[in-house]
């Protein structure tokens, strides 16, 4: 159901997103508690805010073969892509560590590739600690569709 990717539309009257920080942290809290996560208990959540105000939540789901697991970044990027929409301006995660959560290689690998380089990364945990940082900062020198030899 379309109720289930995307939450809702937040833009001002110049069609604009007007969803504020903490706003897209309530978001990625929500989408972690929908985390599937029976082996680890380590729920992770993710709000991917679109350029035209979107925001797609994303979750870690796991599996027995570990290595079949999803992490949340990529799970709302693949929940927006596959929906159309691929302009973002921001992703916020959230999970219950002791700093910020840091997003894993892979997931910096992805966001390096399907996102724009001056994106914000929001990288919070559930004391409110928040670390905002862009793409390019997250992943730098990050290998790029241009690194390969056609």
């Amino acid at each position: 159901m379309i109720e289930n990717v995307v939450k809702y539309k937040c833009r001002d009257s110049k069609g604009e997103s007007n969803m504020n920080t903490k706003q897209l942290i309530e978001e990625a809290k929500t989408a972690r508690e929908r985390a599937y996560v029976p082996y680890s208990k380590f729920k992770v959540g993710a709000a991917l805010l679109t350029n035209d105000g979107k925001v797609y939540h994303g979750c870690n789901i796991e599996n027995a073969a570990y290595s079949m697991c999803n992490c949340a970044e990529r799970t709302a990027l693949f929940k927006a892509y596959s929906d159309g929409d691929t302009q973002f301006s921001a992703i916020a995660v959230v999970a219950d560590t002791a700093r910020p959560v840091p997003p894993c290689g892979a997931c910096r690998q992805v966001i390096s590739e399907l996102c724009s380089p001056d994106m914000k990364v929001i990288l919070t945990n559930l004391h409110d600690d928040v670390k905002e940082l862009t793409v390019s900062e997250l992943l730098p020198g990050a290998f790029s569709p241009e690194d390969l030899n056609e």
